[in-house]
């Protein structure tokens, strides 16, 4: 049995005097358990410790006694996937002036089996509780709060009580039927003046209250897959509101329904504002039956005064001036790449995504590395590092279709990853794990750069994905590294794009969304600037080409669009699993963005 004394990660940190722990949890759950399922004493004497992580350890039930008062200066807490309950955070209710946490700006309890919240956060009010009305509040820095994954069933204003400045609060995949619910209750204008995302997907909502007004800093809503029958009219007075999701409710209004499922924020809110809310329900209610007609007759009133005023003519710049995209779909494309996915991959990281992009201008100036640079920007943001998904980029030429989506063992599994030699996927683990111990010591904290940050996602796994061309050459290890032989250049203007995911299929094709949307901006740019090649930037191995002359073909270069080119994600037997981009994607950056299909 393992001894629950033994614990060299935390001697090493006290030793080293680290700022960032990180425990997985396949690595220590033995001793966990065997310690009765707390966090060990010895993390208490850590005093100087900024940042903890344990996840994905199903035998921690309790943080145990003494957390808060031997952690003050404790600024972001990870403890996703464990097997906590309400009465195993009873170690964040500590004393303390100002909060039991007063440095806590980040705090992770997604996947645990929370059904109430702890009383720290409101769970619990009373004249004496930690949230009670007019006494400090718990976390008074906390910025994001994530409890997606559990199974709470409620909310209530301890909560805004507890994390007045909390910016991002993240619900979906809980039991929750009303929202805000009791988060908000009326006339609690002054609570939560902050927050700005809002996450309560697939929960089982049955109705968004009028009360979600009473967030002024609103900007992203999230509410789709709920059970949600009508949009509330004070919606469309959320002054910051920049992105609402309500895909997957069967809205009365058929009509708003449509626009929700094909528009962007923009044209719901007007829709709302007008009286368009469906069973008469909002401001419009009481409008005659000719309400529509007349509204078009005025849309048009409008249109004949822009176009005499000359404001028309700043509409079609407006117009002209959006990125634009061209789809080639399946039917039009003699050679489309397919994916095939084998069924090893489904308890590994079942999701992928791919499209082909043509026409990308990576050899002008430093094109190539803004596009990298973006590339790492969307892995910590919208990937949230690498996380939910992961990206991989390929030089299109360098690879053989189709391609294969598996999940092999380590010891059998061979890889060249970016800048090194080919090498077996167990030992590339191992050489980086040693390396990041070695930046460990040299800087003294955990906080290590690189590929080094993403070892933990590969705990636990007795398989490793990867992607495979036709001749075996493995071309990506998700959520690693993809292959040095399928490297883009600055010559590189065609690329395979893919997105894995072990959370969600929709998350895939989100982050592929905004990632054609960053290359056409992107692709813009160089193009409008004319950023000339300095011979430092060329590549060694750069092949060379003809230099074009020709003043109207690069015009006619500098004004055609991206294309994209549909790829088809099908099991072993030719079933169509995935296709992107399909009629139904691309819908979230429409509004930056003009496809033509």
């Amino acid at each position: 049995m393992a001894d629950p004394a033994a614990w060299p990660e935390l001697e090493a940190a006290e030793r080293e005097r680290r700022r960032e722990l990180v425990l997985p949890g396949a690595a220590v759950e033995a001793r966990i358990r065997a310690g009765g399922g707390r966090l060990p004493p010895r993390l208490l004497a850590l005093p100087l410790l900024q940042a903890l992580e344990l996840s994905g350890c199903g035998a921690l039930r309790e943080l145990g006694p003494g957390l808060a008062a031997a952690l003050p200066a404790l600024h972001t807490l990870v403890l996703r996937g464990n097997g906590l309950g309400p009465a195993g955070l009873g170690a964040l209710e500590g004393p303390g002036l100002g909060g039991p946490l007063p440095a806590l700006r980040l705090l992770d309890l997604s996947g645990n089996g929370l059904e109430t919240l702890p009383a720290a956060l409101g769970g619990a009010l009373g004249p004496a509780g930690p949230c009670a009305p007019g006494g400090p509040p718990a976390f008074p820095q906390l910025r994001s709060l994530n409890l997606t994954g559990n199974r709470l069933r409620e909310l209530g204003p301890g909560l805004a009580r507890a994390a007045p400045q909390l910016q991002t609060l993240l619900l979906s995949g809980n039991c929750l039927s009303a929202l805000p619910g009791g988060l908000l209750p009326p006339g609690a204008s002054s609570l939560l003046p902050l927050l700005s995302q809002l996450e309560a997907a697939d929960n089982g909502l049955q109705e968004l209250g009028s009360a979600i007004a009473n967030l002024p800093a609103l900007k992203i809503l999230d509410v789709s897959n709920n059970e949600l029958s009508e949009i509330p009219v004070e919606l469309a007075d959320c002054p910051k509101l920049k992105e609402v999701n309500f895909r997957g409710n069967k809205l009365k209004d058929k009509r708003l329904e449509k626009m929700v499922n094909s528009c962007q924020t923009k044209s719901i809110l007007e829709y709302l504002r007008v009286g368009g809310r469906g069973r008469g329900c909002g401001k419009g209610k009481g409008k005659p039956d000719n309400f529509d007609k007349e509204e078009s007759k005025k849309k048009k009133r409008d249109k004949r005064q822009k176009k005499d005023s000359g404001d028309g003519e700043q509409d079609k710049l407006e117009e002209v001036n959006k990125l634009m995209i061209k789809i080639l779909h399946i039917a039009e494309n003699p050679a489309p790449v397919v994916v095939k996915v084998s069924p090893n991959i489904k308890e590994v990281r079942p999701y992928i995504v791919g499209c082909v992009v043509k026409g990308m201008n990576l050899k002008q100036g430093n094109a190539l590395k803004r596009f990298l640079s973006a590339q790492i920007k969307l892995h910590d943001d919208i990937c949230e590092k690498r996380t939910a998904a992961t990206i991989a980029t390929h030089d299109l030429q360098l690879i053989k279709g189709p391609l294969l989506y598996d999940a092999q063992p380590p010891n059998e599994l061979k890889v060249m990853p970016l800048g090194r030699k080919e090498i077996k996927a167990k030992d590339l683990v191992r050489q980086l794990q040693l390396e990041a111990e070695e930046q460990r010591k040299q800087k003294k904290r955990q906080n290590v750069s690189g590929l080094h940050k993403y070892l933990q996602l590969l705990d636990g796994k007795e398989n490793y994905p990867c992607l495979v061309d036709a001749e075996g050459v493995v071309i990506s290890f998700p959520p690693i590294t993809n292959s040095e032989r399928t490297k883009i250049k600055k010559t590189t203007c065609d690329l395979f794009l893919e997105v894995t995911s072990s959370t969600s299929l929709q998350i895939c094709k989100d982050v592929m969304d905004t990632l054609i949307l960053k290359m056409a901006e992107l692709n813009k740019f160089t193009l409008e600037n004319k950023e000339e090649e300095s011979v430092s930037d060329a590549e060694t191995d750069m092949i060379s080409e003809p230099v074009n002359s020709n003043p109207s073909q690069n015009a006619e270069q500098e004004n055609s669009p991206l294309t994209v080119e549909q790829v088809r994600v099908v099991d072993m037997d030719g079933n169509l699993k995935v296709l992107y981009p399909s009629k139904t994607d691309l819908i979230l950056v429409s509004s930056l963005l003009t496809v033509i299909r």
